[in-house]
Formats: C-alpha cells, sequence, structure tokens
C-alpha cells in the first residue's frame, strides 16, 4: 500500500533527532496508520527490525524472565537476522498489548539501554495498561495517530499547495473562486471516504484507474 504522508512524520523524526529519546509507544485505533508511519520512520535507519506479537507468537518468550533488555536484542537479533546497533537501528515493536513483558520491558530499556531506538505501538492499550499504575511514568513517551485530517487527505490527493492557500487565506485575502470551489469539493469528498488511510488508497487506485 502506497505510504500517505501523516502529520505525526515530523514528530517522529524529531524524536528520532533527540538525543533523550525515550522508548516511545504510539497508540490509536486499528488501522489508522500507527504502523506504516513507524515503518517509514524506519527506512530512515540503515537497521530496522520490526516484531509483530500477534504473528510470531515465538518471540514472545524471549520477555519471559528478568528483562534483561540488552540480551533480548541480542537474541532478535539472532532470530530476524538483523543488526542490532544504537544509533544504527529502529527497534518496532508492534502489537505490543499481546506481550504484558514486552510492555514492562519499555522500562528497562529507557534504564539499561537508552541509546537504542526503540517504538512500540499497539491497539485498545489502555485495557493492557489499566493494571500498571504509574508505571512508566516519566521514563516511556506517548504518541497518538488518529484518522487522517483533511489536509492529510488533501497531501495524499497531491494537494499541497491547497493546503498552503487554506492556511494563509484571511477575510482581507481570501481564496481565489476556484480553489475555494475545488477545496470545497475536496473536503465534501473527505466527508464521504473518511480518514481510515486504507479507505484513501482505495480511492486514490480508483482515481488513477479512471483516468
Amino acid at each position: 500500500m502506497k505510504y500517505l504522508k501523516r502529520q505525526i512524520d515530523k514528530e517522529f523524526e524529531a524524536w528520532k533527532s533527540s538525543v533523550e529519546h525515550k522508548p516511545l509507544l504510539v497508540r490509536g485505533a486499528r488501522q489508522v496508520g500507527k504502523s506504516s508511519a513507524i515503518r517509514h520512520l524506519g527506512e530512515s535507519f540503515p537497521y530496522f527490525l520490526e516484531v509483530n506479537f500477534e504473528r510470531d507468537k515465538t518471540v514472545k518468550e524471549f520477555f519471559d524472565g528478568d528483562l534483561n533488555v540488552k540480551f533480548i536484542s541480542e537474541q532478535l537479533s539472532a532470530y530476524f537476522k538483523v543488526p542490532v546497533i544504537p544509533g544504527k537501528t529502529l527497534l518496532f515493536l508492534d502489537e505490543i498489548q499481546a506481550c504484558p513483558n514486552a510492555i514492562h520491558s519499555l522500562w528497562f530499556f529507557k534504564e539499561d539501554y537508552p541509546e537504542l531506538h526503540v517504538v512500540a505501538a499497539g491497539s485498545l492499550l489502555e485495557f493492557a495498561l489499566k493494571d500498571l499504575g504509574a508505571y512508566g511514568v516519566g521514563r516511556i513517551r506517548s504518541m497518538f495517530v488518529y484518522p487522517m485530517s483533511f489536509d492529510e487527505f488533501l497531501y495524499a490527493l497531491g494537494d499541497d499547495g491547497l493546503v498552503s492557500m487554506k492556511r494563509n487565506a484571511t477575510s482581507q485575502k481570501p481564496l481565489m473562486n476556484v480553489f475555494y470551489e475545488r477545496l470545497v469539493e475536496r473536503f465534501r469528498s473527505f466527508l464521504l471516504i473518511g480518514g481510515m488511510p486504507a479507505a484513501v488508497v482505495s480511492t486514490l487506485i480508483r482515481i488513477v484507474i479512471w483516468k
């Protein structure tokens, strides 16, 4: 599926460049584009190691025991045949709600392996985290991904210029009628299609076919 530019991309890049990049927990409903945005971030690293706890049950065993995160990283590296090198590898723990010990491990990644970039994602995390109390406070950073905004929808359609014009328009300098009408047309389409990335991509494919 084509990657659609998201506003959270800039937040991810800022996190990557931060000297103190705490383990990142990306939250949001299913199918809003969490994993796709993280994989897109992974393209900016020399190495990208993705773990999916729902798809691969075996890796849960690596998180049993005392949660020695450096040893866990070595095991994941050997299992997936991807180097784990601080500053060069993005470790992505997907569907982390399926492995409570992996959620706990984020605390230890901050304490014992802070130089490694670690990002986790999951759905319904409120249920997985409700029994953990104040766990992770100050040691884990949370970001939320939502369905696509109207601006993101415009980016997907290639209407970057409309986004800028919309933001800069004022009562003194309104949009020209031709651009206003196009913006209204796009907004009506957005209301019909919604902001789920898969639906937007399907629409883009149909547009290409119709052309």
